[in-house]
């Protein structure tokens, strides 16, 4: 089992950079992929982005070419640097753990997630 913790949201102005982690207990970390997820008011969770245990990436459109998602397997943490921030990317960012057999598999729905943090809030002024 792991427990994850977000830290790194906080208000910043449009055109901003934010930098979010996910420190995981346990020493397991490099068998899991990792995901992250936003839900705004009103919204239903919407897929960010999302790490092979070797590192590979993927992304939501929305979110392509400004976020960079990287993992630190000797830190047991994952980073989200969030650049040229949007008001509509305004919502809780949850970060998400998976154990990950092959170390090239990501998961984009959060149905395939066991593990999940109690999310960081991301505030976007315009």
């Amino acid at each position: 089992q792991v427990q994850l913790v977000e830290s790194g949201g906080g208000l910043v102005q449009a055109g901003g950079s934010l930098r979010l982690s996910c420190a995981a207990s346990g020493r397991t970390f490099s068998s899991y992929a990792m995901g992250w997820f936003r839900q705004a008011p009103g919204k239903e969770r919407e897929f960010v982005a999302a790490i092979s245990r070797i590192g590979s990436t993927y992304y939501t459109s929305s979110v392509k070419g400004r976020f960079t998602l990287s993992r630190d397997n000797a830190k047991n943490t994952v980073y989200l640097q969030m650049n040229n921030l949007k008001p509509e990317d305004t919502a809780v960012y949850c970060c998400a753990a998976e154990t990950a057999v092959s170390r090239t598999a990501y998961y984009v729905s959060p149905t395939e997630y066991d593990y999940w943090g109690q999310g960081t809030q991301v505030t976007v002024s315009s």
